[in-house]
């Protein structure tokens, strides 16, 4: 057995590494202090994995690891680099199917024509990747960005300009990830991330200012154009909400009052309301077949749904068009 002291670095899950460590206590792959600058280290990070070598926590800064082949075959879980540091380092044409990369760095790191699928990048500070020809499909970022998680930090602690700083980051970390899946063909991943830009975009305006309001309701309506499903429902909630201002103020049919009283029994309300319900969504659709007019603060009613419907009638065409030829 050697008498030679092993390498210091604990992972969070309290893993050891058994490497032979150096003056600093740390083995070769966890010293931040040796200098891998264009160190190609492709053959020696391979053997390393398939010797089981603790890879969480690995400091790759500006590494050479072009044409890596860091898939586990075999084996269901993929190797991982969670908390490992490959900060500008080159892993163009690299093979990491199914890596964890969680909670660690790869600000800047070229990834081109890399195979990324079902990777795992939770947590991990993706500013500035290079992205181009990179398989990305099934790739996880997570439900927040590293940088999102701290903006919203630093927006409770009053931190505003740590905030905006990283929004801005996260903004520009979703653009380039929108643009990758964009030129892979992966739309649906592709609409997912133009909200999240846009979302990050919105929190860099102002609160309380028009424009942030405006986006939000943007969002709210019909998810930056990516979610039909709720101009849809919107488009209900419009209909019946209406339908109950036209029964509580009242409209005509054929010169007789339709709406609500309480002189009238619960049955021909139910008629008067079901009425309502009617020309709620003929006024809604804009048909207006004219057998039933509104009277009184009605008629604002139905003007304010007559011109909401026609826009959002609209705006649907062109958000489901937009999905479904994708």
């Amino acid at each position: 057995m050697s008498d030679e002291p092993t390498c210091a670095y604990v992972s969070l899950e309290n893993l050891s590494c058994c490497e032979i460590a150096g003056d600093d206590g740390l083995c070769f792959w966890h010293s931040p202090a040796i200098d891998k600058s264009g160190m190609k280290l492709k053959d020696r990070l391979e053997a390393f994995a398939r010797e089981d070598g603790l890879l969480q926590g690995i400091q790759l800064k500006e590494a050479d690891l072009s044409d890596v082949d860091l898939v586990n075959r075999g084996y269901n879980i993929g190797y991982d680099l969670s908390y490992a540091d490959l900060y500008r380092a080159n892993l163009t044409g690299a093979h990491l199917f199914n890596l964890t990369f969680r909670h660690g760095s790869m600000m800047k790191a070229d990834v081109s024509n890399a195979n990324l699928h079902c990777c795992d990048f939770t947590g991990t500070n993706l500013l500035g990747v290079r992205w181009h020809g990179a398989r990305i499909d099934s790739m996880i970022v997570g439900e927040q960005l590293k940088q999102e998680q701290a903006a919203h930090r630093a927006g409770r602690w009053q931190k505003h300009k740590t905030a905006l700083d990283n929004f801005e980051q996260c903004e520009e970390i979703y653009r380039d990830l929108r643009k990758a899946a964009e030129q892979q063909g992966l739309f649906e991943m592709g609409g997912h991330f133009i909200q999240k830009e846009l979302t990050m975009r919105r929190y860099q305006y102002p609160p309380w200012s028009a424009r942030r309001f405006f986006s939000k309701f943007i969002d709210l309506f019909c998810g930056y154009g990516e979610r039909p499903l709720n101009v849809i429902v919107f488009s209900i909630i419009l209909i019946f909400v209406c339908a109950i201002a036209y029964f509580l103020l009242g409209t005509t049919s054929s010169g007789e009052a339709v709406g609500f009283s309480s002189a009238q029994d619960w049955q021909t309300n139910i008629g008067h309301f079901l009425n309502s319900l009617y020309y709620s969504v003929v006024t809604f659709t804009t048909l207006g077949y004219g057998d039933i007019t509104p009277v009184g603060a009605s008629r604002l009613v139905a003007a304010i749904e007559a011109f909401t419907g026609s826009f959002t009638l609209a705006l649907f065409v062109v958000v489901f068009v937009k999905k479904m030829t994708r």
